[in-house]
């Protein structure tokens, strides 16, 4: 083999490597969709995911079936696991682990948690973390606690308060619910948001403004300025995985009604659901592609 395509070969190679590093993970929720769970997987791999993002059922023929449609259409797995706050704190703890333990049998790609509640207590909020990091880390299982109004990571300040401590948890960040929470696109609040950034390792791609959680069409012009605003902090994100060498999920989460704003009356959705995650994936794909 001459020395030019020796060269050449190390090139492509080199060149191959590179881009198969700067990738991005892309899960579809099916919050909202109405068909069975072979029509889900089917339509999500038809679609350009990668993978999917639900809520742990805890039948075990339900988690079977799932576990079933994932391999025959080689998808990933995001499980959503969650406090239940209409238990007393110590049970709920309890009721928390096994829930967490449960998903974890699963062998998902990770575990998403809406964590805590803005009622407890910071050392009770706290302890939900330390049960999420201790089973995580005897797993090896990346358990992130996703940015969420009710939820410990309520707001920004309050967020910032638990990233202070020793506890170390990574977040899913869907910036969406702060935006409610402060009224703005936190365009002012840069240097905070940096230190969320450094700790996000899932992100939740849903676009919401200063007065709600979700645009009722992220390709109407009028918002064009919020969806530029989440473009730049998720592609912020990508951007610090690919220098460290790591892997970006990003689960497209625009809602169903109510989230979805609806006509008065008839209760018809202003936009197509899947549609709207579709084209925000798309989005971010081109976005990404110019860091090639």
């Amino acid at each position: 083999m001459s020395i030019f395509l020796r060269i050449l070969i190390l090139v492509v190679f080199s060149f191959q490597t590179a881009f198969a590093q700067n990738e991005v993970l892309f899960f579809q929720t099916n919050w909202g969709f109405e068909g069975t769970w072979d029509e889900f997987f089917l339509k999500s791999k038809s679609s350009g995911y990668d993978g999917v993002e639900v809520w742990l059922p805890t039948n075990p023929s339900t988690q079977k079936e799932i576990s079933d449609g994932l391999k025959k259409y080689n998808l990933k797995v995001i499980y959503l696991c969650g406090t239940n706050n209409a238990l007393p704190f110590n049970e709920s703890l309890e009721a928390y682990r096994e829930y967490l333990k449960m998903a974890i049998l699963q062998k998902p790609y990770a575990i998403n948690s809406h964590t805590g509640s803005d009622f407890l207590s910071f050392e009770q909020n706290s302890a939900f973390l330390r049960v999420a990091n201790e089973l995580s880390t005897k797993h090896n299982i990346p358990i992130f606690h996703e940015t969420h109004r009710g939820r410990f990571s309520y707001s920004l300040p309050e967020t910032k308060k638990y990233l202070n401590t020793s506890l170390s948890f990574q977040l899913t960040l869907d910036v969406s619910h702060w935006m409610v929470v402060h009224e703005s696109l936190l365009e002012k609040q840069q240097k905070l948001l940096s230190e969320v950034l450094d700790r996000t390792s899932h992100i939740h791609a849903r676009v919401g403004f200063e007065e709600g959680p979700q645009v009722n069409n992220p390709q109407a012009p009028e918002w064009e300025n919020a969806v530029e605003r989440h473009l730049l902090l998720w592609e912020e994100i990508i951007l610090k995985h690919w220098q460290d060498g790591s892997v970006p999920t990003v689960t497209t989460e625009f809602g169903p009604p109510n989230y979805l704003p609806t006509e008065p009356f008839t209760q018809n959705p202003l936009s197509d659901q899947w549609q709207a995650n579709v084209f925000i994936m798309k989005k971010l794909k081109e976005r990404m592609n110019q860091n090639n």
